[in-house]
């Protein structure tokens, strides 16, 4: 189930790649907003995965990733239905949502479902074999979807996928909830230095690296994420400065 969850996520970075001329042929979609339809879940994915993980850690990272796999599925299902570029980058967003919500803490699950370390290495082993199977796989199946169904079929086969995954989940033991809140600073900074530093690699792939405004967001995302690595060396609780900072107050008044 784990290594299934892993699949659908990084198979849904290059699936909707081979579909893209039919998406432009059929819904006549700018060739410029082409790039935004891959970017959108890239952008959401990279920009939340922090803040993703560390929800996880305080909100049950079970609960959290069957949340991310429903929003990933209700944004497949978007992306099937959509009918212009706006609705797909939009739907694309939603799913790398679900995603940012769903990969850290599968990750973390393999750590706290299989004890031990022989089993726990070989589950670790599956989940890597399924990022790079994820790739390729993509790539196959978004064209052969594309050729005899049609590319609608790329976004609609996350949904039962994303559903079965869901069922499967049940079965995992929900680990130890962390205690604390999160912190709305560093989660602000956190998730604006990856926005910027993800669309800063989105920018040099698509105009290469004469693009100013490339640089000018590698810039912005390293001082942000600067100051928020300084932040959180200070602090008991990463990604909850405020939350310590009342708790540390109210301790001192008592």
């Amino acid at each position: 189930m784990i290594a299934t969850a892993q699949l659908m996520i990084v198979l849904d970075d290059t699936i909707v790649n081979i579909a893209l001329p039919s998406i432009q042929s059929q819904l006549t979609v700018d060739p410029v907003h082409l790039p935004c339809i891959v970017n959108g879940y890239i952008l959401a994915f990279g920009a939340l995965l922090l803040l993703g993980g560390r929800i996880g850690d305080l909100w049950g990272r079970k609960r959290n990733l069957q949340v991310g796999l429903v929003v990933f599925a209700l944004g497949s299902l978007a992306g099937g239905l959509g009918q212009s570029a706006e609705m797909l980058i939009a739907a694309r967003a939603i799913q790398g949502i679900g995603a940012a919500l769903t990969a850290p803490n599968v990750l973390a699950l393999i750590a706290t479902t299989f004890q031990d370390r022989k089993t726990r290495d070989t589950a670790l082993s599956l989940y890597g074999a399924m990022s790079g199977i994820g790739i390729v796989v993509g790539l196959l199946l978004g064209g052969a979807l594309t050729e005899l169904l049609d590319w609608r079929w790329v976004f609609f086969i996350n949904v039962p996928i994303g559903l079965l995954v869901l069922i499967g989940s049940r079965t995992l033991a929900a680990p130890e909830r962390h205690t604390g809140r999160l912190g709305f600073l560093d989660g602000v900074l956190g998730t604006a230095g990856m926005v910027s530093l993800v669309y800063a690699i989105t920018r040099f792939g698509e105009d290469g690296f004469a693009d100013p405004v490339a640089y000018g967001l590698v810039t912005t995302g390293a001082v942000l994420l600067v100051v928020f690595i300084l932040l959180q060396r200070r602090i008991k609780s990463p990604l909850g400065r405020w939350c310590y900072s009342r708790t540390a107050t109210a301790q001192a008044r008592t």
